[in-house]
Formats: structure tokens, C-alpha cells, sequence
């Protein structure tokens, strides 16, 4: 049941976002930052509170703590597909821009132009060096311009066993190059046996997702080496999840 509905319903959204949302914004570029944050926050609904009921699984519902405007940036572990509706809910009052793989930018329905809908910076870690190089270049300028929350999984894909995993720098340095941040680090875990869409099919009575808002941190100045506070954000990470599954932290 949980499959066929979030089917059904995100089959049906990619229409309406297509047909209605997006010439709305289209045609009244002033709305679009109050359009776009009502209606990605009734898709983050939509994905998660009719799965926890048709599913059984546990799902949190995360404060809107972080301010809707410029300058914020999201710092979360990737587990499973609900990262991207959770973190979503951790916005107020907008929505976030997420840095997303180029492979999610086509033939998905409702993601794909969703990507392109709220102009979500793009990368291909298995492009050519130049590519990536202006890839780089050209997240770094969206992190500089961005009126809404940036969000990165530093991991760079999902987890195959709940763990952090190393993070991919290069985009993260550069972002952290391109101005000042308040930087929100928040940890999820429960999710990662539900890392695929597969897992849907096996039932996700299992699962008893957690998210824990982890640190506000202040980054003030961009020229400075980002690699330290990289490591504190890990470790941050490492020690919040660890608290989470009732162990002791470990770097």
C-alpha cells in the first residue's frame, strides 16, 4: 500500500508541478521563494507521514530551525531517500537548495524537474577533470548567490551500513570559500536498511528513523583553511550518531 500510494501520489505531484507550480512562479517571479517553499514542504509531507502510516515504520517530523534566507548552509549524513524530505523540513518559511548528483536531473519523474524548478547545483563525480572543474566553479558561484539554505550530504552518496563515511571536499571547500555561513550539522539514523527503493517492496516495518540537530556552527571568514572544521563537523557527526545508537563516539 505504501508503495502504490507514494506512486500514485508522486506520479500525480509531477504534474501539477509541471502544469500549475511552475508557470506560477514563472509568471510571478516574487512569489517564487513562498510557492516553492509551501509546495516542497507539502511534497516532504506526501513522502513521509502517509509511508509512516501505510508502512509502519517511524519517521521524524524536524523543527523548522534554520532561517529561510541567505547565508545558511546544511550539513546532514546520507542514509537513505528520506534524507532529502527531512532536511527539507528543517527550513522555515523557504526552501533549501540541495547539491545533487547529475544522474537525479533526468527522465525522474517529479525529481528531474524539480531539480531544474528550484535550481539545484549539480555535479558529476565521474566527469572529466575539466567538467568537474567548472562544475566547481559554478557550485562555488551558486553558493555565493544563493537567497536560500544550501545543503550538502558530505558523504557524497548514501551509506551502506549507518556509518559516516569520509567526506568528498572538493565541493564543500569551495562552497565554504564563496562567503560567511551559519552552518546547521544535523545527523539522522534508522534509515539505512531503507537506503533503496527495493526496500519498500521487503516492508518498512523495521524502520525507526531519528534525526538530532547536531551543532550551529559560525564559518566568518572564507579564506581561511576549511579542512579543520571539516574534521570538526565529522567528528561532531560521528560522536552525535554514536550518542544516537547508545555507544561512545568514536573519530
Amino acid at each position: 500500500m505504501a508503495v502504490i500510494f507514494t506512486s500514485c501520489a508522486l506520479l500525480t505531484a509531477d504534474v501539477v508541478q509541471r502544469l500549475i507550480v511552475a508557470p506560477w512562479v514563472k509568471l510571478r517571479p516574487s512569489a517564487r521563494i513562498p510557492v516553492l517553499g509551501g509546495w516542497i514542504k507539502i511534497m516532504a509531507w506526501l513522502v513521509t507521514r502517509p509511508v509512516a502510516f501505510l508502512g509502519g515504520c517511524t519517521i521524524p517530523r524536524p523543527e523548522p530551525i534554520v532561517p529561510g534566507g541567505p547565508g545558511a548552509l546544511i550539513l546532514m549524513n546520507h542514509q537513505s531517500l528520506f534524507d532529502i524530505p527531512l532536511v527539507v523540513q528543517t527550513v522555515s518559511e523557504s526552501y533549501p537548495r540541495i547539491v545533487t548528483r547529475q544522474r537525479y536531473s533526468r527522465w525522474i519523474p517529479l525529481i528531474s524537474h524539480m531539480v531544474r524548478l528550484y535550481q539545484y547545483p549539480v555535479v558529476d563525480p565521474s566527469a572529466n577533470a575539466p567538467v568537474i572543474r567548472k562544475a566547481l566553479d559554478e557550485l562555488e558561484a551558486a553558493a555565493a548567490s544563493a537567497d536560500v539554505p544550501l545543503v550538502v550530504f558530505p558523504e557524497g552518496t548514501r551509506t551502506k551500513d549507518g556509518e559516516i563515511g569520509r567526506f568528498k571536499r572538493g565541493g564543500l571547500v569551495r562552497i565554504l570559500a564563496a562567503r560567511p555561513w551559519t552552518v546547521y550539522v544535523f545527523v539522522a539514523d534508522g534509515f539505512w536498511t531503507a537506503a533503496k527503493y527495493k526496500a519498500f517492496i521487503r516492508g518498512l516495518t523495521h524502520v525507526r528513523g531519528k534525526m538530532q540537530h547536531v551543532a550551529t556552527l559560525d564559518w566568518p571568514d572564507p579564506r581561511v583553511d576549511p579542512n579543520p572544521f571539516l574534521d570538526q563537523v565529522r567528528e561532531l557527526m560521528v560522536d552525535s550518531l554514536a550518542t544516537m545508537r547508545g555507544g561512545a563516539g568514536v573519530t
